[in-house]
């Protein structure tokens, strides 16, 4: 579509419908034709173990250890520990994951205090904890929730059967019950096995919402979730929210029937995007589709900022010494050298680490690895991205370069297969391989499951594989996202991109007939200023006002956009 076409089109859809962003905007914008916005939206085109143990232990520390059960008990008493270690520094971890019961969620019947068991979770009792976190969260999305109570009122999501496919914690909890404050019907599982935190899924249950997701999942369970959220006869949605494309594909792949009654698909990340292009191009997509991953909120925001506080966060709570204990060591010998060692056990300073892609999460990574004196090399295939790195200190190199030195490996390209068997074999012992990426696929994890290879459990999500002459690599999360599976990520941030969210499906499900075609769809920098706009009073920020003067200079509104959508910040 043109340039002038787009202008005149949307000129005639804005007098048919406003847009969101300016609906519910406090900003008093004033219409000047099609100068406001160019297009509602913007189609993108397809395209060793340690001999010696600590022994500073007090009369007083080891009567009170002597307490715990050593023998019969003893299974269960190191799974709580290991995991309660976890529970100690990230809320990532549920409450219930310490627990000895061992049932399958699916096993059980459970219901709410409204007598609903249209839900399938860890342990509903759990709620009350998970409502706490909820409330904490809150606290830091005063945006989202400021737009949940300017648009309450008019419920503009009145009608709508939203079926979500994200990570499960208390920051989406708060995009979920806002929407459902807007007037949705929501049914919600988890785009990650390990990110869910149960006592929060417990909350949303018991509020109502129906949630199929536990933390720890098997891959069955995973399918079996989803297909439980889409696969009611009672119950038929018209709306998707999905992060990495598993709930858009099987519902494409099913449901088919079902996934041409959806108005609007609305996808948050890399690899998800990627799929949505993939049916485009193919002309298999019959429905809208927003890709809210590119818009400038969530790019340099949730990906940028969001990943450079909670890449080093995610090695706290798993790289703890519990490596140093043997199954003869006392358990007081364990705990003691736990709680003297709050932080990693792993030196960031002076250790060579390898980021596989240098887009926005790696920029994130990078920066942080960089800041606690980590000597980072970078991988990279665009040469726009390479040259970014070069400009911000780091040394561009093919991996098979740097393997045998490296003490760190870690994925972020939203590709397949970045990491090989054959780079593996040639890593030094010890070398630690995580992922950054959505998907679980930049690390050939299946290769490793041989039988020259040993697996060896060392504490929740941090496995020693051995090879045959007894090195060692440490492998994270099992190859999948490390910060949202081992730890959590900022809440304000999440606030940012959950915004958006919402905005982008109010705009799909509001939209007038015609307006998006069977195609994937970029947010306007209109859309993207007002949730920033949302943000800017939790630091006190005021914006500087253009002068009349100004605006004409600079051909702008007075009221943005300021930014023209080529743009890049």
């Amino acid at each position: 579509m043109s340039e002038s076409a787009c202008d005149a089109k949307a000129s005639k859809e804005v007098k048919e419908s406003e847009n969101v962003a300016e609906k519910y905007s406090s900003m008093s914008a004033t219409r000047s034709g099609g100068d406001e916005l160019s297009c509602a939206f913007s189609a993108v085109p397809a395209h060793k173990p340690v001999k010696k143990q600590i022994q500073f232990v007090t009369s007083e520390e080891k009567q009170e250890f002597s307490k715990f059960p050593t023998k019969a008990g003893r299974r269960s008493l190191s799974r709580s520990i290991s995991q309660s270690s976890t529970d100690s520094y990230s809320s990532a971890a549920s409450y219930t994951d310490s627990s000895d019961d061992e049932t399958s969620p699916r096993d059980k019947t459970q219901v709410n205090s409204k007598g609903s068991g249209d839900f399938c979770v860890k342990n509903i009792k759990q709620a009350e904890f998970g409502r706490r976190e909820i409330e904490i969260a809150e606290q830091d999305m005063s945006a989202l929730i400021s737009l949940r109570k300017r648009a309450q009122g008019e419920k503009p999501l009145a009608g709508s059967k939203i079926v979500g496919c994200t990570h499960i914690t208390a920051q989406t909890a708060v995009l979920i019950e806002t929407l459902v404050a807007l007037g949705a019907q929501c049914r919600w599982t988890a785009c990650n096995i390990y990110s869910t935190q149960n006592e929060v899924a417990a909350a949303l249950s018991e509020a109502g919402v129906a949630v199929f997701a536990w933390k720890g999942e098997s891959e069955a369970d995973f399918w079996w979730c989803i297909d439980r959220c889409v696969g009611t006869e009672a119950w038929q949605p018209n709306m998707i929210l999905d992060d990495g494309g598993d709930l858009t594909h099987w519902v494409y792949k099913k449901y088919p029937n079902v996934f041409k009654k959806i108005r609007g698909i609305v996808e948050e990340s890399v690899t998800g995007v990627h799929r949505l292009y993939q049916l485009s191009k193919a002309g298999k997509l019959c429905v809208p589709a927003m890709n809210v991953n590119d818009s400038v909120t969530k790019q340099k925001f949730d990906n940028l900022y969001c990943c450079r506080e909670s890449i080093l966060d995610g090695f706290v709570p798993l790289l703890l010494p519990v490596v140093l204990v043997s199954q003869e060591t006392p358990f007081y010998t364990f705990f003691l050298t736990c709680r003297l060692k709050r932080t990693t056990d792993v030196m960031f300073g002076g250790k060579q680490v390898v980021v596989c892609g240098y887009g926005e999460v790696g920029k994130g990574c990078c920066s942080a690895l960089k800041a606690l004196g980590a000597i980072v090399y970078v991988t990279e295939i665009d040469p726009i991205c390479a040259l970014q790195a070069c400009m911000d200190g780091f040394r561009v190199v093919k991996l098979n370069e740097v393997i045998r030195q490296v003490d760190m490996i870690i994925t972020c390209t939203g590709n397949k297969n970045v990491v090989t068997r054959e780079q593996l074999d040639r890593v030094k012992n010890g070398c630690i391989v995580c992922n950054m990426g959505h998907s679980n696929t930049e690390i050939d994890v299946a290769s490793l499951r041989t039988p020259e290879l040993t697996w060896e459990r060392v504490r929740s999500q941090v496995d020693h594989v051995i090879w045959p002459d007894g090195k060692r690599v440490v492998l994270l999360a099992e190859g999948r996202l490390l910060n949202l599976s081992c730890s959590t990520v900022p809440t304000f941030v999440l606030s940012i991109t959950a915004t958006t969210q919402a905005l982008a499906l109010i705009e799909l499900y509001n939209a007038p007939e015609g307006r998006y075609k069977q195609d994937v769809y970029l947010l306007p920098k209109k859309m993207d200023e007002y949730v920033a706009s949302l943000h800017l009073p939790t630091f006190d920020a005021h914006l500087t006002e253009l002068s009349d003067e100004q605006a004409k200079y600079l051909g702008l509104n007075k009221n943005g956009p300021f930014k023209p959508n080529y743009y890049r910040y």
